[in-house]
């Protein structure tokens, strides 16, 4: 009898992304939207046929790329859809580097980046922020990675890069430049436009946050026309199902003003709750993105007294230069008094 296949060594010591679920009066811990989807997408949604969910979507979905392409003010050919962002990073990492190759980012950043770099046989190289909280740009630069990563606004801490760190990074980097941009809307620039000075530059961005999809899985590329060739090659058919398609496609034609209205909303609540969180004694890092990250000792028991509480926060664990935090997606104001109020009463309790 032969025995069990062995998984590839590459696969040792990782953990499944398994964030903590379950039933929560208010769940503020994944950074979705709390306003919910565009009313055009949920429309969209509901007249949805049950013969065009029979059929495969187009494979290569040239009418969403299209509206996605004027949405960002580039050419349809300098788009490419899958299914969310973190898919277009991963096909990325595929098309861009051999087994072997390192990934160079600054940590804490997206969690599933390390996970994709060693699932596609390369080496993740993370190096720390600046104290300042910024990129170290020559610590990436000695990295000589075939790909550097930075999310802008980053994912857990908020923050943006500086656009004198970004452009010293993308005029010296050797290789590509991969920047995530999942909360792009909610931030002060976006780096779209500096793609026609550096072919060697990717954004992925998603409809999952400001326009309200993560259901649908809905994410995109955007570089020169060669880049996403490549990843068209690499990521396959049908990534986009022709429910979320529909969904997209309505977003983007139809309701673009809800949208810029939710985030601006967004923003403004973000630093509404900074202010209180403040006063309440805690101390929220800067953020460009619809989520605060506030350090803390004992993330763990802070969580589960909010949940306690009918809160539901992301509890973060020893992030490098940070230590313990708790990362809070923000939503309409109501829903933020409610949050506030259990964090006022943690605080009472004489936890800090």
């Amino acid at each position: 009898m032969r025995g069990l296949p062995v998984p590839r060594a590459a696969l040792a010591g990782l953990e499944r992304y398994n964030p903590e679920a379950g039933a929560c009066p208010l769940d503020v811990s994944d950074n979705t939207s709390l306003w919910g989807p565009s009313p055009a997408a949920e429309r969209a949604v509901r007249l949805v046929s049950a013969q065009s969910i029979s059929r495969y979507p187009p494979a290569d979905p040239r009418a969403l790329c299209a509206a996605l392409a004027d949405y960002a003010g580039v050419t349809p050919e300098q788009v490419v859809t899958g299914c969310g962002s973190d898919d277009v990073i991963d096909c990325t990492l595929r098309a861009f580097a051999e087994p072997g190759e390192a990934v160079a980012f600054c940590a804490p950043t997206f969690s599933m980046l390390p996970t994709f770099a060693r699932v596609n046989g390369l080496r993740p190289h993370g190096v720390p922020f600046r104290p300042d909280g910024d990129l170290d740009v020559e610590a990436l630069l000695s990295a000589r990675a075939r790909i550097t990563y930075v999310a802008s606004p980053n994912n857990p801490t908020g923050r943006e890069a500086s656009a004198r760190a970004l452009e010293q990074l993308l005029a010296s980097a050797e290789g590509l430049v991969l920047v995530d941009e999942a909360y792009g809307e909610f931030a002060e620039r976006s780096w779209v436009p500096s793609l026609q000075r550096f072919p060697h530059l990717l954004i992925t961005r998603t409809l999952s946050k400001a326009f309200g999809l993560a259901g649908l899985r809905v994410g995109y590329g955007l570089g020169a026309e060669r880049v996403v060739a490549a990843l068209a090659l690499v990521r396959g058919p049908y990534k986009v199902n022709a429910v979320a398609e529909r969904a997209a496609l309505a977003a983007l034609t139809e309701d673009l003003p809800w949208v810029r209205a939710r985030t601006a909303e967004a923003r403004d609540v973000r630093e509404r709750l900074a202010a209180e969180l403040r006063r309440v004694g805690l101390s929220p890092l800067p953020s460009g993105a619809n989520f605060l990250c506030i350090p803390v000792a004992h993330a763990a028991s802070w969580g589960a007294r909010l949940l306690a509480r009918g809160v539901r926060v992301r509890v973060l664990r020893a992030l490098p230069g940070l230590g313990d935090a708790l990362r809070i997606g923000v939503g309409p104001w109501d829903s933020m008094e409610v949050v506030l109020a259990a964090l006022r009463a943690v605080v009472a309790e004489g936890l800090r």
